[in-house]
């Protein structure tokens, strides 16, 4: 039996009263969260039926991550949702996930508008929890789904993508043999836990039998604060977090890794924080939700190689290949393939609930990403073959923006594109083709979508470019506003 939570047990049997999870308010020792996450996988077995898909509708807390590896230890898979998301955007991922049950507090309840789900309030299932055998013996395969995670698809509608235990237990060993991270380690997770970077990043600590200090929300000044009070030596944390943390301007004198992942980490952020983190191993690594890890630069790669995303991670094939699939020579642009124990089972389809998956016949997986390999064995990105935006350690589709604009009657053709922005590194802009007012568009989006999807900048044009299919140019519409004027 391997699975993300199958050495609870053994470490609550050799360091009992070792600290696994620290958070402002108290500390989870070993034996703890063993008892505590034995219980919430006897009753969410007892609660659900056969489809064993468990929803999770929660602020990132203690209880997010109990609820997730809870699911995780009794077979069920964990479906989350982002308390951030509007309810037409909640509404399109539970009709995709079906979960057999819906667990939430009674505040985010009241943002649920189909009745018809199974809905659970965290409140109430805290005491039904307690009732429950504080031990777990039942084996769960590794190959077993565990969880469920979104991306907006390339259409704008959501997609479930699905991942097994095998494919997070093989990560864990990049974790060691990549990032050199351990049971000896004390990890910062400052980030929300809907973002898998940071929930790898605590559920691969405990796994591994080290020590996380929890953070519900970020705040540059508290992760500082924990830094030199706590025997912490390792950070998660995407660049927008570094960016802010070095507006502090404090030095950090003390040994400390930072694994950073979910958007370019700039070049002039790296040297600037060098300079205030005093004794600092920096370690970034490419991956996607679909892939895990697939490649990573070490702290003295970084230093020599810092415009690329690194060498492929322990047992990562890469593969540059051109139109035609064929592999290509060294130095070439192409589409990156990947092949690795870690890359997911598949999506799930809307309406048979199969997985469906996207590896070909050797093994191979992309997610449509282009790059090049140098002559050392470096990854280079040069693009997003689907356009996809990256906002800090968010990617957004614009096809999902674009589809609610044009629920407006007055717009005619939209397109969305992502910009560089010195501190997020891009954002949305939206070019449209038609007389809907500004304000009524604002307000569709404010309704309808996150405020990082919403377009922080708007242009206007009497025609968009097209290519020879009928599909609007976008590299065209990106020439095309650089002569136009922004509508305030």
């Amino acid at each position: 039996m391997t699975t993300i939570t199958s050495t609870y047990k053994i470490q609550a049997m050799l360091n009992p009263d070792k600290i696994a999870i620290q958070t402002t308010s108290h500390a989870i020792s070993n034996i703890e969260w063993h008892k505590i996450v034995c219980r919430t996988a006897n009753w969410l077995d007892s609660i659900t039926d056969s489809n064993k898909t468990v929803g999770i509708f929660m602020p990132s807390s203690v209880a997010f991550l109990q609820l997730f590896t809870g699911a995780a230890m009794s077979g069920c898979v964990a479906a989350t949702f982002d308390a951030k998301w509007k309810t037409a955007e909640l509404d399109r991922r539970l009709a995709v996930s079906s979960p057999s049950v819906l667990i939430t507090t009674q505040k985010l309840a009241k943002r649920l508008s189909n009745m018809d789900l199974n809905i659970i309030i965290w409140e109430d299932a805290q005491r039904q929890i307690q009732e429950n055998d504080s031990s777990w013996n039942k084996e769960i395969d590794g190959e077993t789904p565990f969880y469920m995670g979104f991306t907006s698809g390339s259409t704008g509608v959501p997609k479930a993508f699905i991942r097994s235990h095998n494919s997070w237990v093989a990560s864990f060993s990049c974790t060691l043999n990549d990032f050199h991270v351990d049971e000896t380690d004390y990890v910062i997770i400052p980030g929300a836990l809907i973002h898998s970077h940071f929930l790898y990043g605590a559920v691969s600590s405990l796994y591994l039998g080290g020590t996380i200090y929890l953070m519900e929300d970020f705040s540059a000044v508290r992760v500082l604060d924990y830094i030199e009070t706590f025997p912490v030596t390792v950070l998660y944390v995407v660049p927008t977090m570094i960016e802010a943390m070095l507006s502090e301007k404090r030095l950090v004198n003390k040994p400390l890794k930072i694994i950073s992942s979910g958007a370019k980490w700039e070049e002039s952020s790296k040297r600037k924080i060098r300079e205030q983190f005093l004794y600092l191993s920096m370690f970034e690594f490419y991956g996607a939700s679909e892939l895990s890890y697939v490649t990573v630069l070490s702290d003295e790669e970084n230093k020599i190689h810092p415009g690329s995303v690194g060498k492929p991670c322990h047992n990562v094939e890469i593969e540059i290949r051109n139109d035609n699939i064929k592999a290509i020579e060294t130095g070439q642009i192409g589409k990156i393939f990947v092949r690795s124990s870690m890359v997911f089972l598949g999506y799930i389809h809307p309406h048979s609930r199969d997985i469906q998956s996207i590896h070909d016949k050797n093994g191979w997986v992309t997610v449509d990403d282009m790059g090049y390999m140098d002559d050392l064995g470096f990854l280079h990105i040069v693009g997003r073959e689907k356009n996809m935006i990256l906002f800090g350690a968010v990617n957004i589709f614009p096809e999902e923006i674009e589809t609610v604009l044009m629920a407006h009657p007055e717009v005619e053709e939209v397109a969305v594109l992502g910009v560089s922005d010195p501190y997020w590194g891009q954002i949305p802009i939206a070019v449209i083709k038609g007389n809907a007012p500004k304000k009524e568009l604002k307000k569709l989006c404010r309704v309808n979508l996150s405020v990082y999807k919403q377009p922080r900048k708007w242009y206007f044009v009497d025609m968009l470019p097209h290519t020879t299919s009928g599909k609007i140019a976008r590299v065209q519409t990106r020439q095309l506003i650089e002569n136009e004027v922004e509508r305030n």
